[in-house]
């Protein structure tokens, strides 16, 4: 179940409680009694983690295989070849 952060408009006070999705939200102040809750919309925090995640999102050259590297090599002209 997801936890909600709440802040009351009234007195300042700010809770979290965890609801379910289809719990209606809350309204009524635990502190000052009023109906002047609102929900804080916060960022939510995504940690990827294992051998399947690159940290750039992008494959890393140690990635690449030998045969690739020689496969380039060979497919360039001899005209741009570089001694």
């Amino acid at each position: 179940m997801p936890v909600y952060t709440y802040r009351c408009e009234n007195c300042g006070i700010q809770f979290e409680r965890q609801q379910s999705f289809t719990d209606a939200p809350l309204k009524t102040c635990p502190e000052c009694r009023r109906k002047a809750l609102k929900k804080v919309i916060t960022p939510t925090k995504v940690i990827f983690k294992g051998s399947g995640f690159y940290a750039t999102d992008h494959r890393s050259p140690s990635g690449d295989t030998s045969s690739s590297k020689k496969g380039d090599a060979e497919s360039k002209p001899s005209s741009e070849k570089s001694d």
